[in-house]
């Protein structure tokens, strides 16, 4: 692959010189390989569509539907989830996508299609990162425990009102309903071994086995730290900008900061793995 410039020491890259539509198979290797090793990619001026966009998204991996229970953008594209600001398609609150599904995304895929002039940054964290900078005790304790998600708060009304009951297949079956499934609080990373927080304010609702009290200091602990700015990259979006990220290693957030201006985003996820946690947690 072409030149990857870093954007800190450890987390995010530009990918310079590389054409999505016409990348090669080698191409495609080692994008994937950084994906892994730099959490997240940003690649400039880019002319993908949804047709274009899914075929890359097939290369890379194997594509979900466009969410558990939002419909794809359209009829011929069910893989592509819309995020439009007009249509209250906002990502402001920290999260790791799909979390509350027993088998979340390896990855997302996310190009600009309407822009506000300014404002609309997205930023990820670094979860690996900011568990490696734990103190150490605090690390022993995050190992053992495991967290509940629940993406009713944020899914429930549209599933019963606006899909009648029922959502997308994921993993085989239809979704009718959003139970609250268990993560480990430290997931492992199955390429890599390493070891990332993995839980967010958007789908956590609390740790399993301790009380509420104990859950919400955990939580807000573990949320600080992962957010603090050093374990952040920041992105700037343009027209023609792609960014694929890990989504077992990162979590996000887009800034809605640019009023009644619009912004669309199309979004494709690539099917994951169960999270598994630290051997013996």
């Amino acid at each position: 692959m072409t030149d990857l410039e870093p954007l800190g020491p450890h987390f995010g890259a530009i990918v310079h010189g590389l054409d999505l539509l016409t990348a090669g198979d080698d191409d495609i290797r080692d994008l994937r390989a950084a994906l892994v090793d730099r959490k997240v990619l940003f690649l400039r001026d880019q002319k993908l569509d949804d047709d274009a966009q899914v075929d890359l998204g097939r290369r890379i991996g194997e594509l979900t539907a466009s969410h558990p229970v939002v419909g794809g953008v359209d009829a011929a594209h069910p893989e592509v989830y819309a995020l439009d600001s007009t249509d209250n398609g906002f990502a402001d609150v920290w999260h790791t996508d799909v979390t509350f599904m027993k088998r979340p995304p390896l990855g997302s895929i996310l190009r600009s299609v309407i822009l506000p002039p300014s404002g609309g940054d997205t930023n990820w964290a670094d979860s690996q990162l900011a568990y490696e900078s734990l103190a150490e005790p605090v690390r022993r304790l995050a190992d053992q425990l495991t967290a509940v998600h629940d993406g009713t708060r944020e899914f429930g009304y549209y599933l019963a009102q606006r899909r009648g009951g029922q959502g997308n297949e994921w993993d085989g079956e239809i979704v009718t309903k959003l139970d609250p499934v268990e993560h480990p609080v430290v997931r492992v990373h199955p390429e890599t071994g390493r070891k990332g927080i993995f839980v967010n304010p958007g789908f956590t609702s609390h740790i399993a086995g301790v009380s509420e009290a104990e859950s919400r200091g955990i939580l807000d602990l573990l949320y600080a730290h992962l957010t603090k700015p050093e374990h952040i990259v920041r992105h700037r979006w343009r027209l023609g900008d792609v960014a694929l990220w890990d989504n077992r290693s990162t979590s996000h957030y887009a800034n809605r900061d640019y009023g009644t201006e619009r912004r669309v985003m199309h979004r494709i996820t690539l099917r994951g793995d169960i999270p598994k946690g630290p051997a013996g947690s």
